[in-house]
């Protein structure tokens, strides 16, 4: 006889579940969201994985030290009719050319960039920095829960669904593991009950799936949930996700990451209690032929940018209460390399779109790239700890209680906010 611990993973299809032995009381709850009406708060977090060149990204035109330390990388200063220039946005800084399709979201000001943003830690090594920003914990691996399942821990439990915590992962990403519900889907259009699940017993056929597994009295694991999960996915099923189609003429880039932003925009416009939603993209890692203006980097920005877009153009005013935060582990050297592509750095820009945004920004200090400037005289310095960026964002977005442990030993103040949040409608 098998037991079922309150972490169990449960794999159905491309759907994971966790903390399956809550999942009865409010399985089928998610079925009839819509029916409740109001408006939820939602956050997509979306996490460039491989540290992305914040200095290309977001190119700081107007520093003579930028173009000196990167002779072959450099993006070219703003030039009037020149698509494969930097897309000029206040006189100092601009877009790499790749996102330009994020310039109408900037000039709207539902966009603001954190530039000089990241982790105090001075670690380079790609998994200890990611695992510590997830946790939220830099330079501490003993937490065991992600920075957003203490958001979703403090959010008012009104009434709790299955799909209240989504990741576009094929695993639990670090940011959302801990003592919540979560679920990672890889395709919505997997989204479904199947056989094929490692719970599958010896001589029972895959095909006879898990509605046919629970009528054989598989109950150790199944008892309370399985009947309840089967009825919730086809209730799910009959939403028909995969028949929303992108609305108001968006555009998402083919690819997973695409296809992951197009999903999370068919959760939330199908109401079924979505209130944070995590996905990821990687290949930013370019230690070799970095690129310019066209190039790896390049490629890699034209699909996050056009994501994001469409993602805003997708959702219209469903935007009002959606806010977009993307992150990064580290930068990169201010310095190409010799293989013409850049190292593991430091501080990096990350992004922050809504419709409650006080976009239209470049938000924190600028430390400025001179050499006695640079972090161990390298790399871009952090002025804004991303803690304080995402306790901005997730406090003044869900309105939690400013005085919310969010980050361990790490007491958050209100007047380190970088400021991209606005406070009311009119601020």
């Amino acid at each position: 006889m098998c037991s079922c611990s309150r972490r169990t993973f449960l794999t159905l299809g491309a759907l994971t579940v966790l903390g399956l032995s809550r999942l009865p009381p409010f399985l089928l709850r998610a079925a009839s969201a819509q029916e409740r009406g109001g408006a939820r708060k939602i956050l997509i977090v979306i996490f460039q994985r491989g540290a992305v060149d914040g200095l290309s990204m977001l190119v700081p035109h107007g520093e003579r030290s930028y173009y000196e330390a990167r002779k072959s990388i450099a993006i070219r200063p703003p030039q009037a009719g020149n698509a494969d220039t930097a897309v000029d946005l206040d006189g100092f800084f601009g877009f790499h050319p790749a996102l330009a399709p994020l310039k109408p979201l900037w000039g709207a000001r539902r966009l603001a960039v954190v530039h000089a943003c990241g982790s105090p830690h001075p670690t380079r090594s790609h998994f200890d920095a990611q695992d510590y920003m997830e946790s939220g914990t830099p330079g501490d691996k003993n937490p065991t829960e992600g920075w957003l399942t203490r958001v979703l821990e403090a959010r008012p439990l009104l009434q709790a669904d299955p799909l209240r915590a989504v990741a576009f992962t094929t695993t639990v990403p670090r940011s959302l593991q801990g003592n919540i519900d979560a679920v990672t889907v890889s395709n919505l259009a997997d989204f479904d009950v199947k056989g094929g699940s490692p719970l599958l017993a010896s001589g029972i056929e895959a095909q006879q799936g898990f509605e046919q597994l629970y009528e054989l009295g598989i109950h150790d694991l199944l008892y309370e949930a399985g009947r309840e999960a089967f009825d919730a996915m086809k209730l799910l099923k009959a939403r028909n996700l995969q028949s929303s189609a992108p609305a108001n003429g968006a555009e998402y880039p083919r690819g997973r990451f695409g296809d992951s932003v197009r999903q999370i925009a068919q959760l939330i416009k199908a109401d079924v209690g979505l209130e944070v939603a995590f996905t990821e993209c990687g290949g930013w890692d370019t230690h070799v032929r970095q690129g310019n203006e066209r190039g790896q980097l390049a490629t890699r920005l034209t699909e996050f940018a056009q994501a994001l877009a469409a993602l805003d153009r997708d959702l219209g005013d469903r935007m009002a209460e959606v806010v977009v935060l993307t992150m990064s582990e580290f930068g990169r050297t201010v310095h190409e390399n010799g293989n013409g592509g850049t190292d593991h750095g430091h501080g990096t820009a990350m992004m922050v779109l809504g419709g409650t945004i006080r976009g239209g920004r470049m938000v924190g200090r600028w430390p400025g790239l001179a050499k006695e400037q640079l972090f161990d005289g390298r790399d871009l310095q952090v002025t804004t700890d991303f803690r304080h960026l995402f306790a901005e964002v997730a406090m003044r977005h869900f309105g939690l209680p400013s005085d919310i442990p969010l980050f361990p030993k790490f007491p958050v103040k209100a007047d380190l906010y970088p400021g991209v949040m606005r406070k009311s409608p009119e601020t």
